[in-house]
Parts: C-alpha cells; sequence; structure tokens
C-alpha cells in the first residue's frame, strides 16, 4: 500500500512537470507573440483600413496606390533592436542605410491591401522583385510586421543593390491561394505607378506558401519575367498527408467550401497539376532544402521533372539545410543575385 502510495506521488509529481513544461512552451510562444504585437502599436504599421478609406478607393484601378508613408527601422523597437547595436545598424547591417522603408496601401478587387516596400534611397529606374511571404492567418499589424520581417531577412539587400521589393500582406480574409492571389497580381500594376521602376523588369520571390503564391501569380500573369520559390509546395494533397495539421488548422479553415470540395481546391493550388500553364514568358528557380520538415524536399524534384518534360526555362538547386535555410544564408543572397541579376 505504501509503495503505491509513493508511486502514486512519483508519478503526480512526473505529470505537473510535464505540464508546467508544456505551459511554459506555450506561454513563452504566446508571450513572444504579444510582445511583437505590442511593440508594433501606435508605429506606422498599426494603421487600420478603414470602411471610409475603402469608399473613396472605390473608383480607383487594381493596383492604384491609395497611400505611401515611409518609416524608419529604429522607430520600431521589434525590429531595430535586431539589427542594431549602440545605436547603429550592426557590421552586416550596414547595407540597411541605402534602403527606404514605406508602407503603402493599394487596391485589389473592391478592397486595399496593405504592402511594405524596401527600395535604394538613390534616385533611378530598378527593376522590382515582388516578395511574396510565407504564413497564414495574419492581420493588421502583425501581417504588416511579419512582410517586413521576411524581406529583412529573406530579400532587404537585393534593395541596397539596385531592386525595388515590394511584399503584400495579403488581404485580411486569407483564402490560402484562393483570390486572395489577386493581391500579388495586384502588384504588377502597382509597379507602373512608381516612379523609381522600371515596370518592363518584374520578378517574383516567394518563400513556402509564398512559393505557393508564386506559382499561382506564373500561372495567372505572363508579366513575370523570372521568379524565384524558395521551399515552396507545389501539391497540397501529399502535404496534408504527411503534416495532418494543415488541414486542421489551415486547409479547413481558410479554403472557401474545403467540406464539399476538397481534392478539386488543393488542385487548384497545387502547381504539379497544371506545369503546362505556368507563363512560357518567364524562368523559374526552384531552390529546395534537404533537410526540410515543413515542405518535403521531393516536391520540389516532383514539379522539376515535370517541367523538364516540358521544356521549361527552369532551373532546380538542392541545399543541405532546412526551411529557412538556416546556416545557408550567405549563399542563399548570393544565388538570388547571381539569378536577378542575369534574368532580370
Amino acid at each position: 500500500m505504501k509503495i503505491l502510495k509513493i508511486l502514486g506521488i512519483f508519478l503526480g509529481v512526473l505529470v505537473i512537470l510535464g505540464v508546467i513544461l508544456f505551459n511554459t512552451k506555450i506561454g513563452q510562444h504566446f508571450y513572444n507573440a504579444y510582445k511583437f504585437s505590442s511593440s508594433l502599436s501606435g508605429t506606422v504599421l498599426d494603421e487600420e483600413i478603414t470602411k471610409d478609406d475603402n469608399q473613396k478607393a472605390a473608383d480607383l484601378k487594381t493596383g492604384a496606390i491609395y497611400s505611401q508613408k515611409h518609416f524608419e527601422l529604429k522607430d520600431m523597437p521589434a525590429f531595430w533592436d535586431n539589427f542594431s547595436e549602440n545605436g547603429e545598424f550592426k557590421e552586416k547591417y550596414k547595407y540597411l542605410e541605402q534602403v527606404d522603408f514605406s508602407i503603402i496601401t493599394y487596391k485589389s478587387d473592391s478592397q486595399l491591401i496593405h504592402g511594405i516596400v524596401a527600395a535604394p534611397k538613390k534616385e533611378g529606374k530598378y527593376p522590382v522583385v515582388l516578395f511574396n511571404k510565407g504564413g497564414n492567418k495574419e492581420v493588421g499589424k502583425i501581417a504588416a510586421g511579419k512582410t517586413l520581417y521576411t524581406m529583412l531577412s529573406l530579400v532587404s539587400k537585393l534593395a541596397s543593390e539596385g531592386y525595388v521589393i515590394i511584399g503584400s500582406c495579403y488581404r485580411e480574409n486569407d483564402e490560402f491561394g484562393g483570390r486572395d492571389i489577386n493581391d500579388v497580381l495586384a502588384l504588377t500594376e502597382t509597379a507602373k505607378e512608381m516612379d523609381n521602376v522600371d515596370a518592363s523588369r518584374i520578378g517574383m520571390l516567394g518563400w513556402s506558401r509564398g512559393g505557393m503564391m508564386t506559382y499561382l501569380a506564373l500561372k495567372n500573369s505572363d508579366a513575370i519575367k523570372t521568379a524565384v520559390v524558395g521551399n515552396g509546395p507545389t501539391n497540397l494533397l501529399t502535404l496534408a498527408k504527411e503534416r495532418p495539421e494543415m488541414e486542421k488548422n489551415v486547409y479547413s479553415q481558410l479554403i472557401p467550401n474545403y467540406d464539399t470540395q476538397k481534392e478539386e481546391q488543393l488542385t487548384k493550388r497545387s502547381a504539379i497539376f497544371w506545369p503546362e500553364q505556368l507563363s512560357k514568358n518567364s524562368s523559374l528557380l526552384i531552390l529546395s532544402g534537404s533537410q526540410d520538415e515543413n515542405v518535403n524536399p521531393q516536391q520540389a524534384k516532383d514539379i522539376a521533372e515535370k517541367l523538364t518534360a516540358l521544356d521549361y526555362n527552369f532551373k532546380h538547386l538542392e541545399f543541405d539545410t532546412d526551411h529557412g535555410f538556416k546556416g545557408k544564408q550567405d549563399e542563399l543572397y548570393q544565388t538570388l543575385t547571381d539569378w536577378f541579376g542575369e534574368k532580370l
């Protein structure tokens, strides 16, 4: 009896320790999200698009810029603290001194959408790279903050070397590759309105979910001269089998009519089923990480095989790294620089 009591106490302690550990991880996640959100409050990224704004923009054409506001990274602790020390940019981020940042509000379908712009401070006409971020379900200042953060991490250095980068924050009613693709396509028109952009030279870069958006853009537009997809899914049906949480937490929550049209809706978003529909006017670079646990690198190999059979103008490169290209940032940047330098 005494042994059973001791065993019961021991098991109870293990359960309590497990709960504490689990809650600590969950709590830390929510705390970090809260801290990031709070740090954006009151900044230019926190300005909402109101009903009145949409009414005033009713007659604007697709892609038209409703407003543009410039900002400094030093005014946003969430970013400045990561990229600076002693009040200045860290040495490896000194190039950001040559980049101008702004948030635009532009027209897509019947609504206004936020976007982030990173451009050279020096006057001139530059090629543009439309950037499609990963992730889903972010809204408001979180969507704008996520767009800016991923641009800073992946492509901002391009802006210091003669490219204008524009990233859509996507509409708040996220359909994960549904009508939200229009928010990406509209930027090909937005580029034509910008004085510092050579709209005859439009490129695109999409990472993860943004890779899916890039394939969809190449399917629906001939305006993109070249594109890069990084660890982007090409078969959402297979992805659902390998990562059931994607179906539970993303597909079923965001994709319209998913319950009754599952296969149809996922096929619409999966380039593996329609590679022949990708724009013949474009070239494509596919990047994948051999250790990617979010998107099986086999998906990149499968689409590469289909594109090879079609004699499509593309290249596939696989790196020994994970979904975020950890440890390969310098190689990634050089690869992007070489590709856009040659193709755009």
